[in-house]
């Protein structure tokens, strides 16, 4: 089950860094970003583009590597943990939010909880679950 969880999380990842890398203007415009020319639009294809990819690499790992899968899952629950935690500061800081932020802030809680429900009470044969 977390393989298959981590696969549709690596997945996703990709076609996030696919759609920020081929369409940055639309992808940017969606979650408020201004891109400016240059340095701007540099810095959005390196973070958006490269590290979004990293991640989905990161989480489709265990399909060729079984023996990765607990240390994608411990990344993808701290991942998910620290966007939670400052999109949730974000809510509480700032104003005027799209909607398509929180549409991206339940997909990073849903993310975040799935895969701390597998980290904590998935079966695991003779492991303790933090193991």
């Amino acid at each position: 089950m977390a393989r298959l969880f981590l696969a549709i999380v690596g997945l996703v990842y990709l076609l996030l860094a696919l759609w920020c890398s081929v369409d940055p203007a639309s992808t940017s415009r969606s979650v408020g970003f201004t891109l400016q020319p240059g340095s701007g639009q540099s810095e959005f294809l390196v973070i958006y583009g490269g590290l979004e990819l990293a991640l989905g690499i990161i989480f489709l790992w265990p399909l060729w590597q079984r023996e990765v899968t607990r240390y994608a899952l411990v990344v993808c629950v701290i991942v998910h943990g620290c966007l939670v935690l400052f999109r949730t500061a974000g809510f509480l800081i700032f104003a005027d939010i799209a909607s398509m932020t929180y549409s991206l802030a339940v997909g990073e809680w849903l993310i975040f909880l799935v895969s701390l429900g597998i980290c904590c009470f998935g079966k695991k044969s003779g492991a303790t679950p933090l193991q």
